[in-house]
């Protein structure tokens, strides 16, 4: 028998007062002002601006982007930009408001994945209270993709896929709507695969039926089955509307086994530092989720358990997945907690909610960051100050450039080609990103800028590169500053 939807307990004779400053409203505040608190203010991400100039190409080409244009080692060659429609709501955003627009964005979807998640936590668990509690530990996990990112839009149609299944298994279809969420989810983000795998599992868990300790499964009933099955076989046809067609579909399979240097040197691809507050949380989320499905006795759904299984595991290897892991994972903690005592209308207490609740949105009004604020950490870590002698200087020649400027050079700089870029999978294909590393920490560093016909040097200033060419004979500093040095070679090759 299907469970009835979740509704809160507002009596329909609540005034609306009543109703806007209730306890559960003021915890959802609650929640979405703790973005405030976690996040640092941030936009300085490597790949906004790439992402900028693509989206402005769209915008003034109506094409998107087919082969790379922006650099010289790997300039013409072909490349899937997997994220192409989601950059344009930050390149919109930038056009009407600047450095705040782009903010705007990144607070908008973030606090849309989180209320969500808050939201399909009080479905699962029936109790806000529980809700709120797991929901603030995901908004930690949360934070390792603050900022101005492509895959927060994956993550929020990550959510809405999961809240199409929990109506589903409650008696209430909408699975017809799958369909056209994967074809907005393939042109927004590469996440979609991990959106089918979490449709697989769901949809296996419903070919078995039986009770295996606390593990139970129902079987499909066969309308049920047959409407999953056509959803699904639609929403894997509807990957291939896209710009690229099949060289889209095929790209998050391409970066899973091919991209190895890619995955292996990039921060986010690492696994999880169980030594840092996200690593903690996630083994505290954990391990509360055993202790009290082992106390409890609550039986687990089979597709409920393949959900958690896959959001801890796919964290544990990537730290980039705990946003994963706070998403699908955040409800079935959630309904571990239901212990907690349950929502009571009858004694709200209205004054002390409306009094909280104003306190709080004058916190987040004054919390707000300033643009000066905004720009803070990329004007500290990329080569801002140097913008402005590049575009005096026009070097005449070559230049080898810290991989996570690359993209801050395509926006801002625009008659200089890069030599990398953070869009690394295009400078792994042709061997550019291993000659990048290697450079980087030193190993043949003289003999690889002299392979490019490399003239100019613009690097951080604090770097092994850098150190080694200011001591080095055959080059001169013709710029630096606090963050960034451009050094030029001598004779010109």
């Amino acid at each position: 028998m299907a469970a009835a939807p979740f509704s809160l307990p507002l009596a329909a004779s609540r005034t609306l007062w009543q109703r806007a400053f209730s306890f559960p409203v003021l915890l959802a505040l609650t929640l979405g002002a703790s973005v405030f608190v976690f996040d640092s203010g941030s936009i300085a991400d490597p790949d906004i601006w790439w992402h900028l100039r693509n989206a402005e190409i769209v915008v003034q080409t109506h094409s998107v982007v087919h082969r790379d244009l922006y650099s010289f080692t790997a300039s013409g060659a072909r490349w899937i930009n997997e994220a192409w429609l989601g950059e344009l709501a930050y390149y919109f955003a930038w056009r009407w408001f600047g450095i705040r627009g782009i903010y705007l964005v990144m607070l908008a979807e973030v606090e849309l994945i989180l209320l969500g998640v808050f939201a399909l936590a009080c479905i699962e668990s029936r109790n806000v209270k529980a809700a709120f509690c797991a929901s603030w530990l995901a908004a930690w996990l949360a934070t390792v993709s603050f900022g101005p990112r492509t895959l927060l839009a994956g993550w929020m149609c990550l959510l809405a896929e999961l809240f199409i299944f929990a109506l589903f298994k409650r008696g209430r279809d909408l699975g017809w709507l799958l369909p056209p969420l994967f074809v907005l989810w393939a042109n927004l983000h590469g996440s979609w695969l991990i959106g089918m795998v979490l449709f697989a599992i769901f949809f296996a868990s419903g070919l078995v039926e039986g009770v295996w300790g606390r593990l139970q499964a129902t079987r499909w009933t066969p309308p049920q089955f047959r409407k999953l099955a056509l959803v699904g076989s639609l929403s894997v046809a509807g990957l291939f509307l896209n710009p690229y067609t099949w060289h889209l579909v095929f790209y998050p399979f391409n970066f899973a086994f091919q991209q190895r240097l890619n995955i292996n040197h990039v921060d986010e691809w690492m696994s999880l530092d169980f030594h840092g507050v996200r690593g903690k949380i996630l083994f505290g989320m954990l391990a509360a989720t055993i202790v009290l499905a082992l106390v409890r006795k609550r039986r687990w759904q089979l597709h409920e358990l393949g959900f958690t299984l896959l959001g801890f595991y796919a964290a544990v290897t990537y730290s980039r997945f705990l946003f994963l892991a706070a998403i699908v994972v955040t409800p079935m903690l959630a309904k571990e907690l239901d212990f907690l005592a349950p929502y009571r209308p009858e004694i709200d207490k209205i004054g002390l909610n409306a009094a909280l609740t104003i306190a709080i949105v004058l916190g987040c009004v004054l919390r707000f960051p300033r643009p000066q604020y905004l720009w803070r950490d990329t004007v500290r870590n990329y080569p801002v100050k140097a913008l402005s002698y590049l575009q005096q200087f026009h070097p005449q020649g070559r230049v080898f450039n810290d991989c996570l400027w690359g993209g801050y050079l395509i926006w801002n700089a625009r008659h200089l080609p890069v030599f990398i870029d953070s869009r690394i999978d295009i400078f792994e294909y042709s061997g550019v990103f291993a000659d990048y590393l290697d450079a980087m920490g030193g190993k043949n560093t003289l003999e690889i800028l002299d392979k490019y016909n490399i003239r100019y040097v613009l690097y951080s200033r604090a770097s092994p590169v850098a150190y080694l060419l200011m001591h080095n004979p055959g080059w001169k500093i013709d710029y630096q500053d606090g963050t960034a040095i451009l050094l030029e070679r001598r004779t010109a090759r």
